[in-house]
C-alpha cells in the first residue's frame, strides 16, 4: 500500500476538495441507512494469483446529511470452511486516485486476523464520516499468503457494511487532514532513524475550526530481536501537533479477554497495540489546546530509545531472542518495524 505526500485534507463533500466552511449551509439530519461494501470477497494469494487486495466502488451518503453514528459492521468467513492458519495484518482504506502515481491509501479501520476461525467485529467510524461521503473506493488489504487448496488454509471472505444513523451532533466532523497516510518504518537500526523514514508534515488548520483531534493506529510486527521486538515489546510513542504533546505506551494486554476465544495459536498473548482475531483501538488525542484555526501547524512524530542488537549489521550481536542469530530468516527472526497511520479529526460546532 502506497502512502503520498501528508497534510493534504480531505474535506466532507463529495470529492471535492477542503476548504473554509464559514457561511456553510447547516447540515439536515440523514436517513438511516446502510451501505454494503464487500460481500463475502475472497481474499487469497495463490502463484501468481494475487487477490490480497480487493477494491470496489461504493456511494455513501452525501454530505448534506448528517449523522450522529457511523459504524463498520465487518466479518471474516472461512472459505470452504478452511480459514487462513495465521494471525495477518488486514485494514479497510479509502483509497484517492487508484492506480495512479498519486495513490493515497486512508486507513478507516485496521484488524488482525484470528488463528483459523471467523470472526466479526463492530467498529465506530463516527468521525471519519468526512471520508465516508459520496462516491468513493474501498480497499480490502489482509497480509495472507495462502489460497484455494493451499495446506493452510483457503484465505478469507470479507464482509462489511457501514450503518449511519441519522443526526446532527453538537460537533460535526468535517474534515479529515491525512499525516501519514499509511506508513511503516524500521526500528532499532542506528542507520534507519525513525525521523527520517517518518519525516515531521504541515497540516492546515480551518479558521473554522471548533475542535481538533489527533488520531492514530499503530502496531509493532517482528520478533526473534532484542527484547522480542516489535511485536511482543512495549514502546512509548509521542507525536507534537503544534505545541500539544502527547504519548502513550503502545500495548494490548487484554488479548486473553477477546471473545473470539476458540482460535487456535499463541491468540491470549500481549502484543503491541492489537491482538489476534480483534480491530485495533484506534489512538484518539484532543490537540485543539496545541493549534490555533487559520495557521498552520507542524506534526512531529517519535518513538521512544530502542536499538535492536540482534541484527545482521550489529557490531556485536547480543540479546536475539526465540534461539535466534542476527540474520534474519523470514520465520523465527524477521525485521522490528511499526506500521503506523495518523490523521487529524477537525469538528466544526453545530
Amino acid at each position: 500500500m502506497a502512502s503520498t505526500t501528508a497534510g493534504e485534507s480531505t474535506a466532507m463533500a463529495d470529492g471535492e476538495s477542503s476548504g473554509s466552511t464559514t457561511g456553510a449551509p447547516p447540515v439536515e439530519p440523514g436517513p438511516d441507512t446502510s451501505v454494503a461494501a464487500f460481500d463475502g470477497a475472497h481474499v487469497y494469494f495463490l502463484g501468481d494469483d494475487n487477490m490480497r487486495s480487493i477494491d470496489v466502488e461504493v456511494e455513501f451518503p452525501p454530505a448534506m446529511f448528517g449523522y450522529e453514528s457511523v459504524t463498520l459492521e465487518l466479518g471474516l468467513r472461512c472459505p470452504n470452511g478452511l480459514c487462513d492458519w495465521w494471525d495477518r495484518f488486514g485494514n479497510i482504506a479509502v483509497v484517492e486516485d487508484a492506480g495512479t502515481e498519486q495513490e493515497r491509501v486512508i486507513e478507516v479501520a485496521r484488524f488482525i486476523t484470528p488463528y483459523r476461525v471467523a470472526g466479526e467485529w463492530s467498529i465506530d467510524v463516527s468521525a471519519l464520516r468526512p471520508l465516508l461521503s459520496g462516491p468513493r473506493t474501498l480497499r480490502v488489504f489482509i497480509d495472507t499468503w495462502v489460497g484455494p487448496g493451499h495446506a493452510n488454509g483457503d484465505g478469507w471472505l470479507v464482509d462489511a457494511r457501514f450503518d449511519f444513523v441519522g443526526g446532527v451532533p453538537a460537533e460535526l466532523p468535517v474534515e479529515v487532514i491525512p499525516l501519514w497516510p499509511y506508513a511503516e518504518a524500521t526500528i532499532g537500526d542506528p542507520m534507519l532513524p525513525v525521523d527520517g523514514q517518518l519525516e515531521p508534515t504541515m497540516a492546515e488548520i480551518p479558521d473554522w475550526a471548533s475542535r481538533v483531534e489527533l488520531r492514530s493506529v499503530i502496531t509493532g510486527h517482528g520478533q526473534g530481536n532484542l527484547d522480542n521486538c516489535a511485536e511482543f515489546c512495549g514502546l512509548t510513542h509521542g507525536y507534537l501537533v503544534g505545541n500539544a504533546a502527547v504519548q502513550r505506551l503502545v500495548w494490548r494486554d487484554d488479548c486473553a479477554d477477546n471473545p473470539i476465544d476458540n482460535q487456535q495459536g499463541t491468540w491470549t498473548y500481549p502484543r503491541a497495540g492489537w491482538c489476534p482475531g480483534a480491530d485495533v483501538i484506534a489512538w484518539v488525542e484532543d490537540v485543539t489546546g496545541g493549534v490555533s484555526p487559520g495557521d498552520a501547524v507542524q506534526v512531529l512524530y517519535d518513538l521512544s530509545d530502542y536499538e535492536n542488537t540482534c541484527r545482521p549489521d550489529s557490531p556485536v550481536c547480543m540479546g536475539c531472542a526465540l534461539g535466534t542469530g542476527c540474520d534474519y530468516d523470514g520465520g523465527a527472526h524477521t525485521p522490528p518495524v511499526i506500521k503506523m497511520s495518523a490523521m487529524l479529526v477537525v469538528y466544526r460546532a453545530t
